[in-house]
């Protein structure tokens, strides 16, 4: 054979087509008339040997602005954090990478533990009673929250901000508009949610409100300002949190959230081209049979010994689906693990240290960036996310950082015609002074 991963060779293709009684492709394909088969050739490169098709896609592959050659302060979701060394190293693990459904608890503890010490920890960065094994990203955990507060509270209005992540309020809508619910987006005033705005909004027909803490501009919504008003409409309140914050910030749980959800990326997980994530699902008590996808419980085994199982899970999700409150039957266990393993690697006081770290280096960046005669945009509490104006249009701006080697902010015209020319800017603990000073200077001398 001339390359290693063909499927088969010519004996195997004769092989099978021997025992289905053809004696070739043409024969097996005769049903389909010659009008429709395509005769020509196909658009695409002659086949190549192993050597010459590696050289090339390393070559494509350089191409690509990575992370460990350029500086990034794009964000707005998806972040370039610090990954300990162990969470590939786990990752790398055999019995974990190829692990499935561990419905049979007897052969899957360690998956099973795993996904435990996930839901523990979401709970205590939450301040949760409950957290699930994992959803697909924070984009879906987010619709399944107000899909979940839809059934709960027999209502059909979803209130949500209008600083949630515009992708995840995308995906809310395409879920909404299965179930028919209606989706009123709660206008920002200075970069927050409009509280007064909001208040005007509520009615005994909205079934929750969702807002995103930090949000994604940055900035850190008073959340105790909102949960009496929603409340006192017998609305379920819905927080979309970036976990890494919540090691500084106050959980939401604090602050009487009924669902609090978001995406794990922050913890050991790459930004990948934007994916795959893990999404994270934590709820009060009262909500817990609700609770979409999957649970590991703790129990006992006939010896006494403490073990894992699935639990409390809806058999409507399996079978009855026209009856179910959610179709998501799966996790995303290895992102979920690998989560978990930079989490633990980190500690409770390396969680916070991380996270103070974001907005000491935010907070610096804002300074110099004011210092250099910018306007920073809706100033106020933020974590490691601010707006900057500019006056060029911010992707031709970032097409010269580029080519400094670095990435620059996100262009916020893209979702808000209002703020076009306006760059919002990620700031992790990875962004070093010199990184920052030279982002400034090159946009100052991008700017004039």
């Amino acid at each position: 054979m001339q390359h290693r991963y063909l499927p088969m060779t010519e004996n195997d293709k004769q092989a099978m087509l021997e025992a289905i009684g053809v004696s070739s492709v043409d024969e097996l394909f005769s049903d389909i008339p010659e009008k429709v088969r395509f005769k020509g050739e196909y658009n695409i490169k002659p086949a190549k040997s192993e050597t010459s098709l590696m050289k090339e896609l390393a070559k494509l592959a350089g191409r690509n602005a990575d992370l460990k050659t350029n500086a990034s302060f794009l964000g707005a979701g998806v972040y370039d954090h610090y990954i300990p060394v162990i969470v590939d190293h786990v990752l790398s693990r055999s019995e974990f990478y190829t692990a499935y459904t561990p419905y049979q608890p007897e052969i899957s503890q360690g998956e099973l533990q795993a996904i435990f010490e996930f839901q523990t920890m979401i709970c205590e960065l939450t301040g949760m009673d409950v957290a699930n094994s994992s959803m697909y990203d924070g984009g879906t955990a987010l619709a399944e929250a107000a899909m979940l507060s839809a059934g709960h509270t027999k209502r059909s209005t979803i209130i949500v901000s209008n600083a949630v992540h515009p992708e995840a309020r995308d995906v809310l809508k395409t879920y909404a508009k299965g179930q028919h619910l209606r989706v009123v987006e709660a206008p920002v005033k200075d970069g927050i949610t409009d509280a007064e705005a909001l208040k005007n909004l509520m009615n005994d027909d909205v079934a929750a409100v969702i807002i995103q803490y930090p949000n994604f501009f940055g900035r850190i919504e008073p959340l105790k300002d909102f949960e009496e008003m929603i409340h006192q409409y017998k609305a379920l309140f819905v927080a979309s949190s970036n976990p890494l914050s919540l090691g500084i910030l106050t959980p939401p749980g604090k602050f009487g959230a009924d669902i609090v959800v978001g995406d794990a990326q922050p913890f050991g997980i790459p930004t990948a081209f934007g994916g795959p994530h893990c999404g994270y699902f934590a709820v009060t008590n009262k909500l817990m049979r609700k609770v979409p996808g999957r649970l590991v419980g703790q129990t006992k085994d006939e010896q006494g010994r403490r073990g894992f199982v699935l639990t409390l899970q809806a058999r409507e999700q399996h079978i009855r689906r026209d009856k179910a409150t959610s179709n998501i039957c799966s996790n995303q266990a290895l992102n979920a693990l690998a989560a978990s393993v930079a989490m633990t690697a980190l500690g409770k006081s390396g969680v916070r240290e991380m996270a103070a770290a974001n907005i000491q280096k935010a907070h610096y960046s804002k300074s110099a960036f004011k210092q250099a005669g910018f306007e920073i945009v809706n100033e106020g509490p933020s974590f490691n996310e601010f707006i900057i104006k500019l006056k060029k249009p911010v992707k031709e701006v970032n097409r010269k950082l580029l080519e400094k080697g670095i990435i620059g902010g996100y262009d916020l015209g893209r979702d808000y015609p209002e703020l076009y020319n306006h760059m919002l800017i990620a700031v992790t603990e990875q962004r070093t002074k010199e990184e920052i000073d030279t982002f400034v200077k090159e946009v100052g001398d991008l700017h004039e």
